[in-house]
C-alpha cells in the first residue's frame, strides 16, 4: 500500500531519489543549435526574442527539456483555505500530508512541443489593436478599484485586465488571422509552469522567497497568510506596466509571478492529471468535455506571495472577468 507521501506526490522515495539526479532542478536540452522558422523567413533558436508582426506580442523561444510539475510537499502548505471564491484547498486532518491537492501528484513532464512564450502579459494596447480591427468584441474596463483613490485608470503598457477565457479566444483567432496560420494560443498548465520555472525547482524561479522589486504582490495578504509582519515588502494595489520591476526569470519572461493572474488553456481538475508529456496535456485541454472552469496561474498584485508559486492553480469560470486577471500567449513551432 502507498504511504501518505506516495499517495499525494505520486512518487516513491526511491524513484524520487533516482529522478532527482536527472530532473532536479530541471532537465533542459541545452541545444542552442536548434533552429525554428518564422513566417517571414527568419530563424530563431532557444532564448531568442522575436516579434513576428507589427501587432504581435514579443516572444521568447523556450528550450526543450523536462521538469517536475507540481509542488514539493514542503512548498504546498495549506494551513487554511486562502483562495477565496477560487478555493482549491481544504484543511487536511492531522494524520494527512498538509498539502493543496490541486498541486499534486508531482510528476515528470517531457516538453515535446517546441514553443515560444510571450515575454510579457498581453498589454491593453495589444488588446485594443484587436478591438479596433473588429476582431475582439469586448472593450474591457481598464481601471482598478483601490482603497484610497477609488478607480484608477491604467495605461497602454499595463496588462489587459477584465477579460475572460472566452474573450481570449477572440484575440487568438484575430492574431492568427494576422499571421496567416494557426500558430498562437493560450498555454496549457504544463507549458505555463515549465516556462515559469525556467529550469529551477525552488518555490519561485527567483528562489524560495520574493522581494517587492521582483514581483508585484500584496504585502497585506502575505502578512495575513503568514501571521507575521513583513515590513520589507510593499503593496502596490494595482498592476504595473509589463516592463516594470526586476521581474524576469532566468529565461527572460517577465511577471510570471504576480502582477495579474494568467489564464491557461487547461480545464480545471481538483488534482494534477499526472500526464507525462506536453502533447498529452495539450490533447487533454483540447478534448476535455464539459469544461466550465480553466486553470489560471501566477498570482496577482492582490494576492499573497505564496500564491505566486509556479505550482499554484486557481479555477476561474470561463466567463469570469476581473481586474486581477490577464493572459499571455505561446507560439508553437514545427519539429524539424
Amino acid at each position: 500500500m502507498l504511504n501518505v507521501f506516495e499517495r499525494w506526490t505520486g512518487i516513491s522515495f526511491g524513484l524520487m531519489l533516482a529522478l532527482s539526479s536527472v530532473l532536479s532542478p530541471a532537465s533542459v536540452a541545452a541545444d542552442e543549435t536548434a533552429l525554428y522558422a518564422l513566417g517571414d523567413g527568419r530563424t530563431v533558436k532557444p532564448l531568442d526574442v522575436f516579434q513576428e508582426c507589427d501587432v504581435c506580442p514579443e516572444m521568447i523561444v523556450m528550450p526543450l527539456g523536462s521538469f517536475m510539475m507540481g509542488a514539493r510537499p514542503e512548498d504546498s502548505r495549506n494551513p487554511f483555505d486562502f483562495y477565496g471564491d477560487d478555493a482549491t484547498g481544504t484543511v487536511r486532518r492531522p494524520d494527512e500530508v498538509n498539502i493543496i491537492p490541486s498541486e499534486h501528484p508531482r510528476h515528470a513532464v517531457e516538453m515535446d512541443i517546441p514553443y515560444a512564450m510571450g515575454r510579457n502579459e498581453v498589454t491593453h494596447a495589444e488588446w485594443m489593436n484587436c478591438v479596433e480591427a473588429g476582431g475582439c468584441s469586448h472593450n474591457p474596463d481598464h481601471r482598478v478599484l483601490t482603497f484610497d483613490n477609488g478607480y484608477v485608470a491604467l495605461g497602454p503598457h499595463h496588462p489587459v485586465i477584465n477579460i475572460s477565457y472566452l474573450d481570449t479566444l477572440e484575440y487568438v483567432a484575430w492574431l492568427n488571422g494576422e499571421v496567416g496560420h494557426e500558430l498562437y494560443r493560450l498555454p496549457t498548465r504544463a507549458e505555463w509552469e515549465y516556462a515559469a520555472r525556467a529550469g529551477t525547482d525552488t518555490r519561485f524561479a527567483q528562489g524560495d522567497e520574493l522581494t517587492s522589486d521582483q514581483a508585484n504582490f500584496s504585502r497585506a495578504a502575505t502578512e495575513n497568510l503568514r501571521k507575521t509582519p513583513m515590513p520589507e515588502l510593499e503593496s502596490r494595489y494595482m498592476p504595473v506596466p509589463v516592463d516594470d520591476l526586476d521581474a524576469a526569470n532566468g529565461w527572460g519572461l517577465r511577471h510570471m509571478s504576480g502582477n495579474v493572474i494568467e489564464l491557461t488553456l487547461s480545464c480545471w481538475t481538483p488534482e494534477q492529471l499526472g500526464l507525462t508529456s506536453a502533447r498529452a496535456y495539450l490533447q487533454r485541454a483540447l478534448t476535455h468535455s464539459g469544461c466550465e472552469r480553466r486553470v489560471s496561474k501566477g498570482g496577482a498584485f492582490s494576492t499573497a506571495m505564496d500564491v505566486l508559486r509556479p505550482a499554484t492553480n486557481r479555477r476561474p469560470l470561463e466567463t469570469t472577468r476581473r481586474d486581477s486577471q490577464g493572459f499571455r500567449l505561446i507560439r508553437e513551432f514545427e519539429m524539424e
